[in-house]
């Protein structure tokens, strides 16, 4: 039949992906339909490996509903030194009087003058959040006042 155009298409299952996280990290899961039932299959991000969820599982761009945070803050004045051990959500520091330093993450410690406030922060937390990757080291000299705070989850 001259004249006639058009297409045919064959049935076939459609697949939709998400990268979700549980405890243990991310992994992938394919939803399809086996006559008309929902089926789920998890696997590695490879795509083929199988994977066994677990804990909770959840988007991986949603943190921790209501995650616990717990706060220091120490004042230093002379000699001495406050450290902040890695893994932290903040830290802060404000100089008031002399001329203690800092070293963050094992880097070479430099001088901060009175008057500096430094901050350094993470905006996710929760299982699937952020966290400060290095130690923060003040170290005081005599005649240094300062204050540092910070945040970390438990």
């Amino acid at each position: 039949m001259a004249g006639t155009s058009g297409s045919v298409a064959g049935a076939r299952p459609d697949a939709e992906y998400e990268i979700l996280c549980d405890d243990s990290g991310t992994f992938l899961r394919r939803y399809t339909t086996d006559n008309g039932a929902p089926v789920l299959v998890d696997t590695a991000l490879d795509g083929t490996t199988p994977y066994v969820p677990t804990g909770t599982v959840r988007r991986c761009d949603v943190a921790a509903a209501n995650p616990v945070i717990d706060s220091t803050i120490q004042r230093q004045a002379g000699v001495g030194t406050v450290t902040i051990p890695a893994g932290a959500r903040s830290v802060t520091v404000v100089v008031y009087a002399g001329s203690p330093t800092l070293a963050i993450g094992g880097g070479t410690a430099v001088t901060l003058d009175p008057g500096t406030s430094l901050t350094w922060g993470v905006e996710r937390g929760g299982d699937a959040g952020e966290s400060l990757q290095d130690a923060f080291v003040f170290t005081g000299v005599a005649g240094s006042n300062f204050l540092v705070t910070s945040t970390r989850e438990v």
